[in-house]
């Protein structure tokens, strides 16, 4: 399921899963302009931003699951910030990735999905969040029996 995971990784770095957070500066930090951030104050981080960054990500806005191939390119270290990063990433990561595999692999493979809205360019705003810009309608068709012991 790597590609599955690839396909995953992409999306939540278009749409990260948290807005962003607070976190108060150790020390003085001097940003490009010469502005001053000074230790104790609180900043606002906000994962999308750093996403988005086109000094990281080539053509941020394009969904390219590729970003996320073994071959591809490194990128640098905490540019990648869905679940968090260094020793305040998130705890249940990991288990976020198999709930969003088996999730993926299930709607996938039961389901055939029809976009309702034609699927125009731009179908997500920032308000502060990402949503779809006009609700999300979509068709689904039942193509696979579900059983209960598949659970």
């Amino acid at each position: 399921m790597k590609l599955t995971w690839r396909v995953a990784q992409e999306t939540l770095r278009m749409v990260p899963p948290v807005f962003g957070s607070f976190r108060r500066a150790l020390e003085d930090v001097e940003l490009d302009g010469g502005y001053v951030i000074p230790k104790g104050w609180q900043v606002f981080w906000a994962p999308c931003v750093t996403h988005m960054d086109p000094a990281i990500y080539h053509d941020p806005g394009k969904f390219l699951p590729s970003r996320f191939d073994a071959q591809a390119a490194p990128a640098p270290p905490y540019s990648f910030v869905a679940f968090g990063g260094g020793p305040r990433i998130c705890p249940g990561m990991e288990l976020a990735r198999v709930e969003t595999l088996v999730t993926m692999h299930y709607l996938v493979r039961h389901f055939r999905w029809r976009l309702c809205c034609g699927g125009e360019e731009n179908t997500f705003v920032r308000d502060p969040l990402p949503s779809p810009a006009n609700g999300l309608p979509v068709e689904l068709d039942h193509i696979a029996p579900l059983h209960c012991d598949e659970f």
